[in-house]
């Protein structure tokens, strides 16, 4: 059998009731939730880094055996019951009885696996130890999504998150979140865990599912080669075609004009009316915050998706990516074809949709 592929998709959700206390009560609850996560993933990293560092405090003393394991386990452990757990008796002295504890399980298990991921790079200088703030996602166990169902007065979803009402908000859904939603209820596809995010007022949730990689008649004796480069950002050959996806002029096309209507917001700025204070002077300015990276994101989601469309369509069950080393090079010594161009995310983003078709991507 395939290996299954996780899908995350973010989906607007509202809490199900017209009473405003109950509304206040539960938003408050919320962020109160939000707050405890922030402080729990912090003592998480900390302790998982203070453990490493345990060897350290016996400097002083001659022939003594460290080791971070379960002392009935290994005669030279030190710790009473597993690494994983031990974060976890850490978070319930501290946060048992504030919040459900099966949201600090699941935060402890995914952080104390992210760090051992990259614990080398801590000791080797490569990478700081993650300090996380206030706006950490909740995450939540597909076990605590209750009374999942589909509600044909709105054609929205409801479902029942620790004893609170909520239904979803697709509004003019032009992607496959109703599709995937409507396959969760008939329990075609799995539930994994997920995370409530609170951003400027709205909650929304980031399901995930899991599912097997779609089925195309694929053979395994056509490659595609694909050669990434700054002109042309994908050339691809399949038998004996060759297609050309993308150009270099509209990225610099677009990216002057973006910052040509920047600059004319900041220069019309000082004419706007006060009363708010700096952010009501600054308010037209918003709207084009992040604009230049949200078009590069998009574009790069563009190319890659044609790239393994034309890969389906010549029935390529292996893409081959060539990367032009010299135009690379050159890209690092100019910041202003770095502001516009990223490899490393248009290849994370053709791995991703190639996967997901089943295709065998490699690297040269």
């Amino acid at each position: 059998m395939s290996k299954s592929i996780i899908l995350t998709r973010k989906v607007q959700i509202v809490i199900d009731s017209k009473d405003d206390t109950f509304l206040k009560e539960t938003y408050a609850t919320l962020y109160h939730w939000q707050r405890m996560c922030c402080k729990a993933a912090n003592y998480i990293f900390t302790h998982c880094y203070l453990q490493e560092q345990v060897k350290e405090f016996f400097y002083l003393t001659e022939n003594v055996h460290v080791k971070l394991t379960d002392i009935r386990k290994d005669e030279n452990g030190i710790l009473t019951t597993s690494r994983t757990n031990s974060t976890y008796q850490v978070l319930s002295r501290h946060f048992k009885g504030t919040m459900p504890m099966s949201i600090l399980s699941c935060l402890n298990n995914s952080l104390v696996s992210l760090y051992r991921k990259e614990r080398l790079d801590y000791f080797k200088g490569l990478r700081s130890l993650r300090n996380y703030k206030r706006d950490i996602p909740i995450p939540v166990a597909a076990s605590d999504i209750r009374h999942f169902r589909q509600l044909q007065a709105h054609g929205n979803f409801g479902f029942v998150l620790f004893g609170i009402p909520f239904r979803t908000y697709l509004g003019s859904d032009f992607h496959d979140k109703r599709l995937l939603l409507e396959k969760l209820v008939a329990k075609d596809i799995k539930l994994c865990t997920s995370n409530i995010q609170l951003s400027k007022g709205k909650i929304y949730l980031l399901v995930a599912f899991e599912q097997q990689p779609e089925h195309h008649s694929l053979l395994p004796d056509i490659i595609a080669e694909a050669s990434l480069s700054l002109e042309i950002p994908i050339v691809v050959k399949v038998q004996k075609s060759r297609y050309y996806i993308g150009n270099k002029e509209e990225f610099l096309h677009r990216r002057l004009a973006i910052q040509a209507a920047i600059e004319r917001t900041k220069k019309g700025a000082a004419f706007n009316r006060s009363g708010k204070g700096r952010k009501r002077k600054l308010k037209s300015i918003e709207k084009y915050k992040d604009a230049e990276i949200n078009y590069i994101n998009q574009r790069l989601h563009v190319y890659s998706r044609r790239l393994i469309d034309l890969c389906i369509k010549h029935q390529a069950a292996t893409l081959l990516l060539t990367n032009d080393k010299e135009a690379q090079e050159e890209q690092k010594g100019d910041g202003f074809l770095l502001r516009n161009w990223s490899y490393s995310n248009l290849k994370e983003k053709i791995g991703y949709k190639a996967k997901k078709a089943g295709i065998a991507v490699i690297e040269e």
